[in-house]
């Protein structure tokens, strides 16, 4: 396997400054549970936790393809749809008021990378000829 641990590399980073970040805003706003009603630490959580409930599924659907030696352009549009479409989203959503474009952004390209995963593993690639086979 040599694409999944490149993508999941990335998104370790990313998911360690979205950790930092939610711990930094809870030392400025003196918040240790909870939001505590401060919306710059309510919306850091949510990109945290956004960010870990989409992205696991999506690197193991990577994986699983890698390891039934599915297309490299399929795996890599899988991974790029993620990344682009993670980052997108918690950029929009950090921002107050909210960039509701990258917010909406980020989840399509997130759900295309889930279903590309899905159907990549699946073998139904024929829908995406040209981009995943």
């Amino acid at each position: 396997m040599i694409m999944t641990p490149v993508y999941a590399g990335i998104a370790t980073l990313v998911f360690v400054f979205l950790s930092a970040r939610v711990i930094v805003t809870r030392g400025a706003t003196k918040t240790t549970m909870g939001d505590g009603g401060h919306q710059s630490l309510q919306r850091a959580i949510r990109a945290h936790g956004n960010f870990a409930e989409y992205v696991p599924l999506a690197l193991l659907l990577m994986a699983l393809a890698e390891l039934q030696d599915r297309s490299v352009y399929a795996i890599h549009f899988v991974g790029l749809c993620l990344l682009v479409g993670r980052l997108a989203h918690a950029f929009g959503v950090s921002r107050e008021p909210e960039l509701f474009t990258f917010r909406v952004a980020g989840m399509i390209l997130t759900f295309i990378a889930l279903l590309s995963g899905a159907l990549i593993n699946l073998g139904v690639t024929g829908l995406f000829a040209g981009i995943l086979s």
